[in-house]
């Protein structure tokens, strides 16, 4: 019985640095978003110019993540 215990601290405190690791992803992903977009104003761009730089270097964070995340996996697996 105790067993189980140790078990389910074990999977919380996976589920728990997996969705911090998440939150850190989108965060440095916000950030370079935010980052491109002002860069793209200051360089003249429209808005909605602008706008689509700041969410294509968003998907591009975020898939540059899932690409790591996928090469790390198949390296621990």
């Amino acid at each position: 019985m105790h067993q189980h215990h140790i078990v389910y601290r074990e999977l919380a405190v996976t589920v728990a640095i997996v969705l911090l690791a998440t939150a850190l992803v989108v965060v440095v992903a916000l950030l370079a978003a935010a980052g491109a977009g002002k860069l793209a104003r200051m360089d003249g761009a429209t808005y909605p110019a602008a706008l689509t730089r700041a969410a294509t270097t968003f998907a591009t964070v975020i898939t540059l993540a899932a690409a790591v995340a996928g090469a790390l996996a198949a390296l621990l697996a």
